[in-house]
């Protein structure tokens, strides 16, 4: 018997695999995605095939959780997952929740953007509504010149260092932001994955506080000199996956970064996100994460140990109503009427532990910048530079508000 040719070969090969695979009704209904992590000992090639053998089809890989993602019918989740966790060779299988993370961070209602007039402002002063805070020049919002970011700026300005931005993505034609992003990844569509451009306005916001130039003009950024790169894991909604979200993190682990802005959060957990951000710092990547805004408990990824949480502050140095406490938290930093870049042009004022976040991962930038080369030199870093806030607990502030000037001593 002659034997098959090369090309039809490769043919029977592949429906021999698929005859294996799990048929998907045409007609099936609601699907979703499992997260499915295998032993270290396991090859990806044989995590794969067992994780296939109850999907329709592999979504991803998570390399550094050695996990596969994989879409099938809804009805077909229970039974599937039963057999996956009876597995010897899996130690992990979780539903790939999709929700929207930007809510828990940042303040539905953006502070107004009119401008009330020098006379009126001095009204609110003399009433005790605004807290002067003194700003080295119009350029410097006032959470910059809070955190002293010139300060430090004869010293470094962030030069040679980089941040990801794990957001919504970066507009970056903005004028604040022209020259500053270097380059990105869309976790969002894997056929797409330079398609990294902001369609929601937070990421930019974000990128804004943490390198927007300095140029005389706008805003200025903690650290001017620092290049961004943008790493989209939400949509236009804010909304995403907890798989789009470590696959952010493990792109710019892989990528040789050292910091990454994570200003978002969930109120609950997942086991595969700790796992990857774990991973993450194993891999000399700093997470800054937002604390969140419940009032109550420090959401997710922010909660992990191996991340840096931020609360948010007002302009009086007072914490800010809305945002989350507990052990968890590292760093205070100001969050509340943050102006910055707007998305499509221009600048707004935005509230949300989100807003807060962006002035520490600028200052962590500063630390890299000066030498600091792994995750616990850049948090040791930070904490030699902080301050207690009068009146707050630790629970409140962890270790206090950074002044960027003593970074650089």
């Amino acid at each position: 018997m002659r034997p098959p040719s090369p090309a039809l070969a490769a043919v029977l090969s592949l429906l021999a695999v698929s005859a294996r695979a799990q048929v998907c009704p045409l007609d099936a209904g609601d699907v979703i995605h499992k997260i499915v992590a295998c032993k270290p000992d396991v090859s990806t090639a044989e995590c794969r095939k067992l994780a296939q053998s109850v999907g329709c089809s592999v979504v991803r890989e998570l390399p550094s959780i050695n996990a596969i993602v994989i879409e099938l019918p809804a009805f077909r989740g229970d039974k599937a997952e039963a057999k996956l966790k009876a597995s010897t060779l899996v130690n992990l299988v979780e539903t790939d929740r999709k929700r929207n993370w930007l809510t828990a961070v940042t303040v539905p209602a953006p502070v107004p953007q009119f401008d009330l007039g020098e006379g009126a402002r001095d009204i609110l002063r003399r009433i005790g509504g605004l807290k002067p805070v003194a700003v080295a020049d119009p350029e410097q919002p006032w959470g910059i010149a809070r955190v002293n970011a010139a300060g430090a700026w004869p010293s470094t300005q962030g030069q040679g260092a980089v941040v990801a931005v794990i957001d919504t993505g970066i507009d970056k034609s903005h004028p604040d932001l022209a020259g500053v992003v270097i380059g990105g990844f869309n976790a969002l569509d894997p056929n797409k994955p330079d398609a990294w451009a902001d369609d929601q306005g937070h990421g930019s916001h974000v990128a804004g506080t943490i390198a927007g130039r300095r140029d005389g003009k706008g805003v200025v950024g903690v650290a001017p000199l620092v290049k961004l790169y943008a790493v989209k894991v939400l949509d236009a909604d804010g909304n995403g996956g907890f798989s789009d979200v470590i696959a952010g993190i493990e792109w710019a682990a892989s990528h040789g970064i050292k910091v990454a802005n994570m200003s978002l959060g969930a109120d609950e957990g997942s086991e595969a996100l700790k796992r990857a951000v774990t991973a993450a710092a194993k891999n000399g990547l700093t997470i800054v994460a937002a604390a969140g805004n419940s009032g109550s408990a420090v959401g997710f990824p922010a909660s992990y140990p191996e991340t840096i949480a931020v609360a948010a502050s007002d302009n009086k140095d007072a914490v800010a109503e809305f945002s989350s406490r507990g052990p968890e938290v590292d760093f205070i930093a100001p969050g509340v009427g943050v102006k910055s870049v707007q998305m499509g042009g221009g600048y707004v004022e935005l509230s949300g532990t989100s807003m807060a976040t962006p002035h520490v991962a600028g200052l962590a930038a500063l630390a890299v910048a000066r030498g600091a080369r792994t995750p616990s030199a850049v948090r040791a870093a930070l904490n030699a530079a902080a301050t207690p806030l009068p009146r707050l607990t630790s629970a409140l502030q962890g270790r206090g508000m950074i002044d960027a000037a003593k970074l650089v001593r």
